[in-house]
């Protein structure tokens, strides 16, 4: 996204780095170009032990924190924990901008992605994304 227009942003909370790496990739890749948001992620404890750190979710959040929003997309039940928790460390100001989604990681990531392409505000990211398993939903129902 262009540094003139800082829309909303994402952080991506797993607990395998790989995966989380994997995702923001995945949705990055289906917007290549200037309105690209920024994708950060906060993903295992190293590059090969599983878990959430909830001081690297804050500051994956701190890189991104002139964004107008910011949607945290996590994994599993402690990333959400991990999540919370980073909000306690940061300024208020950012922390205040910040939703974390209950949508599912990998198609949220992209239905985010794409969405703060276009400009749009955080809540309506944030209803976009949680709806992203809706097709798949739909197609595989009607097989």
């Amino acid at each position: 996204m262009s540094e003139s227009n800082q829309g909303v942003g994402i952080v991506i909370v797993s607990h395998s780095r790989p995966l989380g790496r994997a995702a923001a990739d995945l949705a990055s890749q289906m917007l290549p170009g200037p309105d690209t948001p920024p994708i950060e992620v906060a993903a295992g404890l190293d590059d090969t032990t599983l878990g959430t750190d909830a001081a690297a979710v804050s500051a994956a959040i701190e890189k991104i924190g002139s964004c107008d929003g910011i949607l945290v997309l996590v994994d599993l039940g402690s990333a959400i924990l991990s999540a919370e928790m980073a909000l306690e460390f940061l300024d208020p100001e950012i922390a205040s901008k910040v939703k974390i989604s209950t949508a599912p990681l990998v198609e949220g990531a992209v239905v985010a992605a794409v969405m703060a392409s276009t400009g749009a505000e955080l809540e309506v990211v944030a209803a976009e994304a949680e709806k992203a398993l809706e097709p798949k939903i739909s197609q595989i129902s009607n097989d």
